[in-house]
């Protein structure tokens, strides 16, 4: 399919068919790639941060969340803050 490359303020864009962007379900945004000289469109489809609770809590079973270094160090100990 031939698309044609259009201004958009200093920049250029393309414009994609409905059909496409139902076929690809693409919504709101895509992941924008080059590989080569291609450029590969991939949709996004989860939402920000998803599954990072289930992520916390698995890294909390299995000891993944303890501190790497003290929260206090020795020479805190005895400082008025």
């Amino acid at each position: 399919m031939k698309v044609s490359v259009v201004r958009i303020g200093n920049s250029r864009g393309i414009r994609l068919p409905k059909p496409v962007l139902d076929q690809c379900a693409i919504l709101d945004s895509v992941d924008l790639a080059v590989e080569g000289r291609r450029i590969v469109l991939t949709p996004i489809r989860n939402k920000p941060r998803q599954g990072w609770r289930e992520a916390a809590e698995r890294m909390h079973q299995t000891g993944g969340d303890e501190l790497l270094i003290p929260d206090v160090f020795e020479d805190d100990v005895d400082v008025e803050w």
